[in-house]
């Protein structure tokens, strides 16, 4: 029985594919399939190479690679083929919980590194450090992998072990860990408040839209309305969508029944409105529809994160404030093969309740306003050692955020010159660190620490600085 999903996100793009007819008849002569599909030539070269290939293999891998190279000749970056393993793996980024070690990974320079583990996760809890490098996984050298296949590695079933043998910079020591995989719920949805000039302001993040988002967003908004919010800002920055029904509930509790909040439009150019359910009117549903809304967007805000913005901005429930979003206006759907794999294909585009389609595009703000490059940058774990005359991305980083906090950088390209020297000498005696004119390991923990610092303090965030202003004045003038 086909399984179908619809979902839209903005991230980690695989090339796509589809695949239709499978035949289990085998060759008796060969050992390959007589034919594994309807179509002669697609049979003819599989016969070829499963007979004729100096290089072996399965029947399995070729079909696989048929349906990636069919659905790769469609140029639709977000259509994809997920083979059963990767299925799974996609349904999971979705999910409410996720099964791991509750860590987060980055690759910089071929070498992974731990982010930071996540609290109260089996990784916390087995003692690993940001900063720490994975050098091996059960034995296993990770040397030459991608991130994908280092997850895969380090993914399994609940209850199992898994071991990492980790270099830890600061010890300058290999450290073996063994960590039992367990669920890590995921939450979507965080809230806060504002006090400003005695007016109560909520705050809402939206990370993604995923199975349980709807559920966490009534929960979050009905404690903020208990709390005797005035306001309500939702950030979906950086949000790269999910699936469509979450979002359906995030945009209907706050609009009149029947209202169309988007639509959908088929490949013979067919479309068809999708309205807001009529709820049970409760004192959360009235209070919902009226109370004053702003949205904080920005390039990174993709898909049905955009879905959320584009039906508040027509009909004229929110003021969107930050820059354009990312522009995704398709619709795609995962669809169940025999083979226990799955297809995610666009099968639809969608419309903003005014008919525009934001593809490529995006949604404007109605107030732009540029983050400044500090904020802007991600608080990543570089390592390395660099001096003059070297040239490196992660030099490149540390330049423009040195830049950033005031200090005298004339090039951002990644070369370090003397002008660079003199400013990490610099960073480096306000920070307590000794005279070098390089960047170590103790250079790039300390420049780390300082954009951390810097990113929490919510005084320095432009966009949500002018999103409680807006909020504020909207307030005290009763619209």
């Amino acid at each position: 029985m086909r399984k179908s999903r619809i979902i839209l996100v903005g991230i980690f793009i695989i090339v796509i594919a589809f695949f239709l007819f499978f035949l289990n008849k085998k060759d008796s002569s060969t050992g390959a399939l007589e034919g594994i599909s309807e179509n002669k030539t697609i049979d003819e070269a599989f016969a070829l190479i499963t007979k004729h290939a100096v290089y072996p293999v399965s029947d399995e891998k070729l079909v696989e690679g048929a349906i990636r190279g069919m659905t790769d000749t469609i140029g639709d970056p977000y259509s994809t083929y997920f083979s059963e393993e990767e299925a799974r793996a996609h349904e999971q980024s979705l999910s409410d919980e996720r099964v791991g070690i509750g860590a987060e990974i980055t690759q910089s320079q071929g070498r992974f590194i731990i982010v930071s583990p996540i609290k109260s996760s089996p990784a916390e809890k087995a003692g690993i450090k940001p900063y720490d490098e994975i050098v091996q996984v059960n034995g296993e050298r990770v040397d030459g992998k991608s991130l994908k296949e280092l997850l895969q590695l380090i993914g399994g079933e609940k209850g199992t072990e898994v071991t990492l043998t980790l270099y830890r910079p600061e010890e300058q020591r290999h450290v073996k860990i063994s960590i039992m995989r367990s669920t890590i719920p995921v939450k979507t949805v965080t809230s806060e408040t504002f006090d400003v000039e005695g007016q109560t302001i909520g705050y809402v993040t939206i990370s993604m839209f995923g199975e349980k988002t709807a559920e966490e967003w009534e929960q979050h908004t009905s404690d903020l309305l208990k709390r005797g919010v005035e306001g309500i800002i939702i950030d979906v920055r950086s949000n790269p969508g999910g699936y469509l029904h979450s979002v359906e509930k995030v945009a209907g509790s706050m609009l009149k029944p029947g209202a169309t909040y988007t639509f959908m439009q088929d490949s013979r150019g067919i479309l068809e409105p999708l309205t807001v359910k009529q709820p049970e009117e409760t004192a959360y549903t009235k209070k919902m529809k009226k109370i004053p809304v702003a949205i904080l967007q920005n390039e990174g805000s993709a898909s049905a994160s955009e879905v959320l913005s584009g039906a508040l901005k027509d009909l004229k429930r929110a003021f969107i404030i930050g820059t354009t979003s990312f522009g995704k206006g398709t619709v795609q759907e995962t669809m169940e093969l025999s083979n226990g794999g799955e297809v995610k294909l666009s099968t639809h585009k969608w419309l903003t309740p005014n008919q525009q389609w934001i593809h490529g595009k995006g949604i404007k703000a109605d107030l732009e306003v540029e983050q400044n490059v500090l904020f802007k940058l991600s608080a990543k774990p570089v390592g390395g050692q660099y001096a003059t005359g070297d040239y490196s991305d992660d030099i490149a980083y540390a330049q423009n955020a040195l830049n950033s906090m005031g200090y005298d950088v004339t090039r951002t390209d990644g070369y370090f010159d003397e002008v660079t020297a003199k400013a990490v000498e610099d960073f480096r005696q306000d920070k307590g660190l000794s005279l070098e004119p390089q960047m170590d390991h103790y250079f790039f923990v300390k420049l780390r620490e300082v954009i951390q610092s810097y990113k929490e303090r919510k005084e320095n965030d432009d966009q949500l600085q002018m999103a409680i202003g807006y909020m504020s004045h909207t307030i005290k003038s009763g619209k």
